[in-house]
């Protein structure tokens, strides 16, 4: 199929590859005329696993292009597929008007057969706005869909190729079918192919994410009453993940979620409530959870210093929102580095991929090219995203290293009884704080 992709962010460029990879004739978009002289160059406006060599190897094979040129583009295409940014406006709902501004250029250039589908994330009730803004434009109704994506950032390729399922919303069946052929390479495992109406399709893609969040808000609360009671979060994650009910996905205790989504789609689902007249007690404090669970951190290492960190050395691992990923939005880390700088600690960071994103958005921060580095003459190190490279490190070379063997674990890497044995002061999340040096 001829399809035509408007935006390279995160989801486009994605979509926009995994489609070419199949066999597709694929086109991406964008009005950002620098980003698309680096994709033509094989330059990658973001971190994901394997996406780089995807687009380079579709490029070459003729089967992915890239331009600025809209109309062009839109007018041999049988699908063109919007997945322009929907940011956090003011009041926590999304903001649609990169998505009404497409609307409205690409409606001259449609073929009269095409399908408009919506892959960003959008409030329900957009694809409804599409269809009529379409009708009023192009005197004819068009055929508008929503196609929801589900792709975890750092394993978005493997989750576009191998779907738990795909969702897509339409007005009739003849669309339906025209997407199940599109998919059908990706869906030779027997994974459902879900078909129902734009709004069902648009609301699921809330409650799933809201849902998520919720598990993740759940269990840091549980893991903070655990430290009270003197429990082990991860003997009780234990406890209640063998029940099949409950299972044990999402059900990390650590220091927030961040990244594109979540927060996101939690405060536009809140908005949506509000706006119809329900209370979204639930939502609210899934995302008040969160946000101060993201303080954790910072509150046990002013505690662990008395309350004064003036001219304390810190080292912080860990600056993505998530590991395999560079994507620093909404990343407990930011807010951490944050506190401890206002506290009068100076900050030492590391992290494989996000650094080059921090130093454009802050100030003061010293950065390391290795995780050891970090840490030298550091009076306590953070850990606050799980990369693989931080699980084991030479525990001996740090202890040496570092000023003052503390260690705060935000996602809880370490055993505290080896980390006791070894000598370090060892605080983490949902479990009880240990303290080598006093042995």
């Amino acid at each position: 199929m001829k399809i035509a992709v408007i935006g390279t962010g995160y989801v486009g460029l994605v979509t926009g590859t995994c489609f070419a990879n199949s066999g597709n004739d694929i086109t991406c978009i964008d009005i950002d005329e620098k980003k698309i002289t680096g994709l033509k160059n094989g330059v990658i406006p973001i971190y994901e696993p394997g996406l780089k060599e995807l687009v380079l190897r579709n490029a070459e094979a003729g089967r992915l292009h890239f331009t600025t040129d809209t109309p062009t583009a839109v007018k041999t295409a049988e699908m063109v597929y919007l997945a322009v940014g929907t940011p956090q406006g003011d009041d926590g709902s999304a903001d649609l008007s990169a998505m009404w501004a497409v609307t409205k250029a690409i409606a001259p250039h449609l073929q009269e057969d095409a399908i408009v589908v919506t892959k960003s994330t959008v409030p329900v009730g957009t694809n409804a706005k599409i269809f009529g803004m379409l009708k009023e434009l192009t005197g004819r109704e068009c055929h508008v869909a929503s196609n929801p994506e589900f792709l975890k950032e750092g394993a978005a390729i493997d989750d576009f190729m191998k779907p738990d399922r795909v969702v897509v919303g339409v007005r009739c069946q003849e669309v339906s079918d025209k997407l199940h052929q599109l998919y059908a390479p990706f869906l030779r495992t027997e994974k459902p192919f879900l078909s129902m109406s734009p709004e069902s399709a648009e609301m699921t893609k809330y409650v799933a994410n809201a849902l998520l969040a919720t598990k993740i808000s759940f269990i840091n609360e549980m893991a903070n009453l655990c430290e009270k009671m003197g429990g082990d979060i991860n003997d009780v994650r234990r406890g209640i993940g063998h029940d099949s009910r409950i299972g044990f996905a999402f059900l990390f205790p650590g220091v927030g979620y961040g990244g594109s989504c979540f927060p996101k789609d939690v405060r536009a689902l809140t908005a949506m409530t509000e706006d119809k007249g329900n209370l979204p007690e639930m939502l609210r404090a899934v995302d008040n959870v969160n946000e101060r669970q993201k303080t954790v951190l910072f509150t046990k290492v002013k505690e662990q210093f008395g309350g004064d960190l003036g001219g304390k050395r810190i080292a912080v691992w860990g600056l993505a929102f998530k590991p395999e990923t560079d994507d620093i939005r909404e990343a407990p880390a930011l807010v951490l580095i944050k506190q401890l700088q206002e506290a009068g600690a100076t900050v030492i960071a590391h992290d494989p991929e996000a650094m080059d994103n921090v130093q454009a958005e802050t100030s003061g921060v010293e950065f390391a090219d290795r995780a050891i580095d970090a840490i030298k003459g550091a009076d306590a190190l953070c850990i606050c995203t799980d990369w693989k490279a931080y699980h084991q490190p030479d525990f001996a070379e740090m202890y040496q290293l570092m000023a003052q063997p503390i260690v705060f674990d935000g996602r809880n890497l370490y055993d505290p009884e080896r980390m006791k044995a070894r000598g370090y002061c060892y605080h983490s999340i949902g479990r009880v704080a240990v303290d080598g040096r006093k042995a």
